[in-house]
């Protein structure tokens, strides 16, 4: 399974609504589809005109062996994630990366945003609500592991922090919230402090514990 590759780029080129890159490695020639915007990345020269990387996919069948390309390990991955939809091929998930970037496609899918997806050419309504239903929790579970990132990160540099929120955690328990929901409620305490819609003075035990309270009984 070849998972990306380093190599000269020999040529870009379109051909009707699909992109290609030919990039020489140790002397073999590798065509990849790729995206609109890798090639974009090359003309604006984002990308070295000598040397690219670019991350892939191979799929494999018994009349065809393709190669495809993206910028980012992201976007091969949740080109993957698509693919792995009943009924859903490698062009309907290229052209749905054509048209929006990751984070535009996580947004839609948590927003269940029917309209913007089904605007792909080739995409139905049925297909649209396949592609929500399919992604929605892998999307929302993502979102909610880089959110604990962030924030346990934001909480190793800010202690005093740190040590008010360990509290309201053990108040939460005794109080019988479930664990899941308490850690899923701090990320968003946290992007509240970050963004100053909490005043400095009100960022105390008693008003981050009873802000989380109101949350949590008002879900």
């Amino acid at each position: 399974m070849i998972s990306w590759i380093k190599g000269e780029l020999v040529s870009s080129w379109q051909a009707n609504n699909k992109f290609y890159i030919l990039i020489n490695c140790q002397g073999l020639g590798y065509e990849i589809q790729t995206l609109a915007s890798v090639i974009f990345d090359i003309d604006t020269n984002k990308s070295s005109k000598k040397e690219i990387i670019i991350w892939l996919k191979h799929i494999k069948k018994e009349d065809s062996d393709m190669l495809f390309g993206f910028n980012s390990k992201e976007q091969r991955d949740f080109f993957i994630e698509i693919l792995n939809i009943k009924g859903i091929g490698s062009q309907i998930g290229m052209s749905l990366l054509n048209k929006f970037s990751v984070n535009q496609l996580i947004n839609a899918i948590s927003n269940n945003d029917k309209k913007s997806i089904s605007s792909v050419q080739g995409i139905g309504q049925k297909m649209t609500d396949r592609i929500i239903l399919e992604l929605k929790s892998k999307v929302i579970t993502k979102q909610i592991e880089k959110e604990n990132l962030n924030g346990n990160n934001f909480l190793e540099e800010n202690k005093d922090l740190d040590s008010i929120f360990k509290d309201i955690d053990l108040t939460l328990q005794s109080l019988n919230y479930p664990k899941k929901e308490i850690k899923n409620l701090f990320p968003k305490l946290i992007k509240n402090i970050k963004n100053s819609s909490l005043e400095k003075k009100s960022i105390s035990f008693e008003n981050l514990l009873k802000e989380a309270m109101n949350y949590l009984d008002n879900q």
